[in-house]
Formats: C-alpha cells, structure tokens, sequence
C-alpha cells in the first residue's frame, strides 16, 4: 500500500515538473520599403503602358523599355529626405512622347493607390 501510494506521489510530482513551452507567435513579415513599393509599381505602369522592359537593375533604379516607337528610361532613387522620386523620360523618333510619358505617370498613380 505505501508503495502504490509511493509511486502515485512520484508521478504526480513528475508531472507537475514538466514544463511547457509555447512557441513564439510569427512576426508579421516586414512591409515593403518606400523604394521597393515605388520600384514595383513604376515596373508595373510600364507593363500597363505596353512599355517592353529591356532591363530593370533595382541597385541603380533604372529601367530601360522600348514600345515600337519610343525608347522609355525610367529612374527610380530615394531623395536625402527619404522620400522617393519615379522620372519617366519617352523619347521617340520626334523627341519627347509627352502622351506615354503622361500614360506612365497615371499608371504608376493607379498602381500606388492615389
């Protein structure tokens, strides 16, 4: 009888021993920075304007594209005041293509939900 009574105690103090550890909730991933939400949506607005993209280097923030009658440069860079300024430079066989550039430029506006 005391060694049933031996054995209970000692697994009920077994038991109360166990600890239990909770694994920490997830972090919710990062949002994205200013420059790489203005990057996306500047390569965005380029598809959206028929703009073929040639290459697109995020180090530098330039993106050259072509439609079949312009060439298009676009310059993404984050200004000393951290704020992000996007250019869009068109320029076809008669200079500057002030209508794809405007179409660029709303594109890009859409894309950033303003």
């Amino acid at each position: 009888m005391i060694r049933r009574a031996l054995c209970g105690f000692l697994a009920a103090v077994t038991v109360a021993g166990c600890t239990y550890y909770q694994t920490v909730p997830a972090a919710p991933p990062p949002a994205p920075s200013r420059f790489d939400r203005a990057w996306d949506a500047a390569l965005g607005a380029a598809n959206d304007a028929g703009v073929r993209v040639s290459s697109a280097d995020r180090t530098s923030g330039v993106i050259h594209g072509t439609t079949p009658t312009d060439d298009v440069t676009i310059n993404v860079f984050t200004q000393a005041d951290g704020r992000v300024r996007v250019e869009f430079n068109c320029k076809g066989s008669g200079g500057s293509d002030a209508e794809l550039a405007e179409q660029l430029s709303n594109a890009y506006d859409r894309r950033m939900g303003r």
